[in-house]
């Protein structure tokens, strides 16, 4: 029987990995907000024009903005639970 667990240890740099990965999902986040904000100021200009090419646009882009934060800020837990998946099979 083979037992083999993730090492946090076991090469140099690992460290300044795991805060380079933490920065950008930090950067991905402001980006998902800053694009929920763009997305619902063209939502909302679509609307008051009766424009609903840019209406529609801009509610695409708040879904976008929306799933890109739930990516960001879960991504640690879906790798976290696919690897115990993982390691039951």
């Amino acid at each position: 029987m083979i037992d083999i667990t993730p090492n946090g240890t076991g090469l140099p740099g690992i460290e300044q990995l795991r805060i380079i990965v933490g920065a950008v999902m930090t950067v991905g986040l402001i980006l998902s907000v800053l694009a929920l904000i763009i997305a619902a100021i063209v939502w909302g200009f679509g609307a008051n024009s009766s424009n609903p090419h840019l209406a529609s646009r801009g509610k695409v882009g708040v879904l976008v903005a929306c799933g890109a934060a739930i990516i960001c800020g879960s991504a640690v837990t879906l790798v976290n639970f696919f690897w115990t998946v993982g390691q039951s099979v």
